[in-house]
């Protein structure tokens, strides 16, 4: 029997749920969408039937997920109807018994294409195999170039599960954080949805790494006043001069995400109070015809550069030129009276809405099928030889995806006039295969401004290029290293694979008539001795090798071939697969099977560490790891926020296992970098303080100098980063040194 507490609470939670309903419907009554409410009402009524009784892991009822979704891409996004209608009937064929068709039959086709859609993206974009997980990336690539929405619902979905992590365990924390940061995000970034990419990484920064999450937080709640005076003083002759324009402006300072200020403290290897530019100056104004927005944009400028002295480097036009997002604005940056240099971005209020909410902004300013939005299409067209011809590796896949995601990007032109766009660093080659893969299998050079110069030859923007092509010319794998686009790298890929196909054909036609004529097959034991003899990686690697004649066979491989097993094992594998000293320092052997949903102590078993240490990253004891179960049953470590890391709890995110290091006794290796003035006796300061004063161990040093300044990288045995740190604090106090940092 139903209890009174038990109905009471079902109250409380019915009027939560019509809560909620009421906040999305009058967001969107508030917009200037068609007020299409019936169709809103009928998907909700549908979805909260549905999910009748099914609770999230929170505890909440699941109906909340859904209409928090449809809030996101009602009010942060900026979509209609159709939109919303889809948002709230998400996960409906996914978790229930109801069917697409039934969606088509109550809602109609394009409502139940969008849910089907989000259906075949379900349950992040990754599963638990390599070629599942790029199998359906694809799918969502796909699947958004026949209707963007469904990829902006999705990101919707996706900020709402971070915004809800804390309900899961650490592991899957870690897988989830890491996909957002390695794919939402930058996709984010692509689509224009500016505001939704920074918060998806300051809340992936903040699960990944808590405490410096909190440092940085805390450091610019701490600086907040200062801030605000300094602003003050920056902008209050800027208003003057704008009020004297007559214009209707909003002008305010944005801080700089946590994420990425420390991205910024990590790259540059500083410290917070070093993060200069962790403030920019924003300028939006109001302008009712469109076509006088640049005008107004350069009039404010030229106020502000009668003001302020102007960095010459430092003023980026993406009003000319938008980026391939849709970005429009004009960047410049100048000296402030506090003698700090400040970007001011100027933007009209429909660049602000497009920069702030991306392509879903333009309905509102009925740009239709404008430029904007084939520029979404011109990226989608960019990929689509990726997905036709997807690399094996998933990891290799999502890398080769990723590198048009993220980046910079330049402006060059054909002899003919055609403008192309390119990721920052492409070459003369990039191009060539932009053009045509044709092209690019054949470039021998290029001419920049009627200049030839070698198809490696990175480009700049304003570029006038000319590809020289000669069909003697065939591709070559070392010129992978010139390319930086995802699809010069992916039809390089494809060419040389047509080639190394036809050699692996020839060696392996070769090598069985050789052994024909011998009386000898090629079966496995063969094949597995053979690729022993020949230290080859596999049998592909060993009938390129016989297909290139880079292996002569003669009456020495049939005899080697005819030797006893356990000789050639002994000859060519004397340690069962490891050298002496690799068996000597292997991990303790696991003993049972590992459980990923605890935390895994990372400690030493027997005098042998119970983990392994990965080579990328090198991390050591206190730093901030995250742990990944090999094949062997092994846990190898990584630094969270190393690169591999990312892609392995992007893509492997079953295998990722929350760890902490245990008190222990083992000295780890780390590289410290040091640069200062140099000096008469520095070098013997230094290495009298780690070795003699600190009993720090060190195992390799490298110093050198040069105008006066020298830098040293030294290698030292320590028990764990704090004693890097203190190190690290301690050199900076010797006369002359200006920095020392931990590099590895």
């Amino acid at each position: 029997m139903e209890t009174q507490a038990s109905k009471i609470d079902q109250q409380a939670e019915e009027l939560m749920i019509d809560q909620a309903y009421k906040n999305l419907l009058n967001g969107y009554l508030s917009s200037n969408h068609r007020k299409k409410t019936e169709i809103i009402d009928k998907a909700f009524q549908f979805a909260k039937d549905a999910h009748q009784g099914i609770r999230r892991r929170s505890g909440e009822p699941y109906i909340m997920h859904p209409l928090a979704v449809a809030t996101i891409v009602s009010q942060e996004i900026g979509l209609g109807s159709t939109s919303i209608c889809a948002a709230l009937l998400h996960d409906v064929v996914e978790d229930t018994d109801y069917t697409i068709d039934d969606i088509e039959a109550q809602f109609g086709p394009k409502i139940a294409q969008i849910v089907e859609g989000l259906t075949k993206i379900s349950g992040g974009i990754f599963g638990s195999h390599a070629s599942a997980q790029a199998e359906n990336f694809r799918k969502l690539l796909l699947t958004m170039s026949d209707d963007v929405r469904v990829m902006l619902i999705k990101m919707a979905d996706r900020l709402h599960n971070m915004r809800t992590l804390d309900s899961m365990p650490p592991n899957k924390q870690y897988k989830i954080a890491g996909e957002t940061l390695y794919i939402y995000a930058p996709l984010a970034h692509r689509l224009g949805l500016f505001a939704i990419k920074t918060e998806l990484e300051d809340l992936s920064f903040r699960y990944e790494h808590p405490d410096a999450y909190k440092t940085i937080s805390d450091l610019i709640k701490n600086n907040e006043a200062h801030n605000k005076e300094v602003f003050e003083r920056f902008s209050a002759p800027i208003c003057q001069r704008l009020d004297a324009m007559k214009l209707k402006y909003e002008f305010k300072a944005r801080i700089k995400s946590c994420f990425s200020i420390w991205k910024k403290m990590e790259t540059k290897r500083i410290p917070f109070e070093e993060v200069y530019d962790y403030y920019a100056a924003r300028i939006v104004f109001e302008c009712a015809n469109e076509a006088d927005e640049k005008k107004v944009c350069w009039n404010i400028y030229s106020e502000i550069t009668d003001l302020y002295k102007l960095h010459p480097d430092r003023t980026r036009d993406w009003l000319s030129t938008p980026k391939a997002n849709g970005y429009r604005a004009l960047h410049l940056t100048v000296m402030g009276p506090d003698g700090e240099w400040v970007e001011v971005q100027i933007r009209s209020r429909r660049m602000d809405d497009i920069a702030e909410r991306g392509f879903a902004a333009h309905w509102k300013y009925k740009i239709g099928e404008g430029e904007e939005e084939s520029e979404l299409q011109v990226w989608l067209r960019t990929i689509e030889d990726i997905l036709k011809n997807p690399e094996p590796n998933a990891l290799d896949f999502l890398d080769t995806i990723k590198l048009n995601l993220f980046a910079s990007e330049i402006f060059v032109f054909t002899p003919k006039g055609e403008l192309i766009t390119l990721p920052k660093d492409a070459s003369v080659l990039d191009l060539a295969f932009t053009l045509h893969t044709e092209i690019g299998t054949h470039c021998i050079a290029g001419k920049i401004n009627h200049k030839l110069v070698p198809l490696s030859h990175k480009l700049a923007s304003g570029d006038q290029v000319e590809v020289l092509t000669s069909n003697s010319q065939q591709p070559q794998a070392e010129w992978e290293k010139f390319l930086v686009t995802a699809k010069g790298k992916t039809r390089l890929r494809a060419a040389l694979r047509q080639d190394r196909r036809a050699v692996i054909d020839k060696g392996e036609a070769m090598l069985k008539e050789f052994l024909h004529k011998n009386d000898l097959e090629l079966d496995n034991t063969t094949l597995t001795r053979l690729i022993t003899t020949e230290r080859a990686q596999n049998k592909e690697e060993l009938f390129m090798m016989v297909g290139n004649n880079e292996i002569a066979l003669s009456d020495q491989t049939i005899k080697n071939l005819k030797q006893p097993k356990r000789f050639i094992d002994k000859i060519f594998n004397p340690f069962g697969g490891k050298s002496k000293s690799d068996a000597e320092t292997q991990p303790a052997a696991p003993t049972e099977k590992i459980d990923m949903n605890k935390t895994y102590e990372l400690g030493l078993v027997n005098g042998r560490p119970n983990y392994i240490i990965a080579d990328c990253c090198r991390p050591i004891a206190g730093d901030n790891v995250v742990g990944f179960v090999n094949d062997a049953n092994r846990v190898v470590v990584h630094k969270m926020d190393c690169p591999t890391a990312m892609k392995l709890k992007s893509s492997y995110g079953g295998r990722i296992v929350n760890t902490r290091w245990a008190a222990m006794r083992q000295k780890f290796l780390a590289s410290i970098s040091i640069e200062g003035i140099d000096r008469l006796g520095i070098l013997q300061e230094i290495i009298y303080l780690i070795s003699t004063n600190l009993a720090i161990n060190i195992r390799k040093l490298n110093i050198g100098a040069d105008g006066g300044v020298f830098h040293c990288e030294l290698d030292v045995f320590i028990n764990d980063s704090e004693v890097v740190t203190k190190l690290c604090k301690r050199l900076k106090k010797v006369k002359g040194v200006s920095q020392a940092v931990r590099i590895a």
